[in-house]
């Protein structure tokens, strides 16, 4: 079932307490000893009463002392997903066009998700699948043969079907693909049927699980499996430099993209993911869109919620507009 709605992800709380309650909890300090150390005595009352506390010795001058409990202030929590939910009001979805949207500060490690329903990948499980291989290698403790970088390379770079479809059996179709993904950790994908691997099913969650797989330190990846994966994704063809790469400033952004007419309804798979740079700041950010009458169409509204989402953390502004400045074969 189809949804834009933000995630049903909590973000929790600190209530502010009523002055009324104030005198509930008491921290009363006890003393100090002659070698300097504070005691703190901690007593929370459900009722009224007094609060009683151990006598105290006598010294001649006692600095100011703070405790964890008395100088600790929580933080403000910060609702991401709904600021996202928020700024995805301004990206326009016309006609039968559905949206999903998810973004993840690297340096905070903070993220926020905007819709849970589940789109066609297209060509943007060419990473997933790349991601599948060479776990599969690290696993055996063997390397990429000649054959298997050749196909790598035109897989992600120019988003080559033939050279997918030699991947996705070597990996052992969807069946090796959901394996490598249990260890990821995706929970909402599932691989394409028989050849079909560019009708696996995703959510922009784990997309987003996926992207910190090849771009974050905690992964299942090595470091050497990320850089290759990395790479690749940093020289995508020309023709195909749009999308997510929107909301990056300059040349920092590392991505893969999908387009996929479908045959039953004649509308468009548009969907990109990667790490875009912003400010000397890296974010990854996975954008998944369907029902777009053209492929043009689909790519701004994917630009649109890109430059939509970004701005959930770095406070910016996002875009009015995306452009639409790519076209690509019928399928990829």
């Amino acid at each position: 079932m189809e949804s834009s709605r933000a995630t049903g992800r909590r973000v929790r709380r600190f209530p502010l307490r009523p002055l009324m309650y104030t005198a509930l909890a008491c921290v009363a300090i006890a003393g100090v000893t002659a070698g300097g150390t504070v005691y703190v005595k901690a007593q929370a009352h459900s009722g009224g009463g007094t609060v009683s506390s151990a006598p105290m010795p006598s010294f001649s001058s006692s600095p100011a002392a703070t405790t964890e409990e008395a100088a600790a202030v929580a933080e403000p929590v910060v609702d991401y997903d709904g600021r996202l939910s928020d700024a995805m009001k301004g990206v326009r979805v016309t006609g039968d066009q559905k949206v999903s949207a998810a973004v993840l500060d690297l340096a905070s490690g903070e993220s926020a998700v905007y819709g849970d329903a589940a789109f066609d990948t297209a060509s943007i499980v060419k990473v997933d699948i790349l991601a599948a291989l060479l776990l599969r290698h690290q696993e055996a403790g063997t390397q990429l043969s000649a054959r298997e970088k050749a196909y790598a390379t035109t897989m992600i770079e120019n988003s080559d079907n033939t050279s997918a479809s030699a991947l996705w059996d070597i990996i052992g179709k969807a069946s090796g693909l959901d394996a490598a993904n249990k260890k990821f950790g995706l929970t909402g994908t599932e691989g394409g049927e028989g050849a079909l691997w560019g009708l696996t099913q995703t959510t922009a969650a784990d997309q987003l699980t996926l992207l910190q797989q090849v771009f974050g330190d905690d992964s299942e990846l090595s470091e050497t499996s990320r850089s290759y994966l990395q790479g690749l994704m940093g020289r995508i063809a020309a023709d195909q430099q749009w999308g997510v790469s929107a909301a990056a400033d300059g040349s920092g952004w590392a991505l893969k993209n999908g387009w996929l007419p479908r045959s039953t309804t004649g509308l468009w798979d548009v969907n990109s993911t990667g790490r875009v740079t912003v400010d000397g700041h890296a974010y990854l950010v996975a954008v998944l869109s369907k029902g777009s009458s053209t492929q043009a169409k689909g790519i701004s509204l994917v630009e649109a919620a890109a430059q939509a989402a970004v701005p959930v953390f770095t406070g910016g502004a996002a875009s009015a507009s995306a452009s639409a400045n790519a076209t690509g074969p019928a399928a990829r």
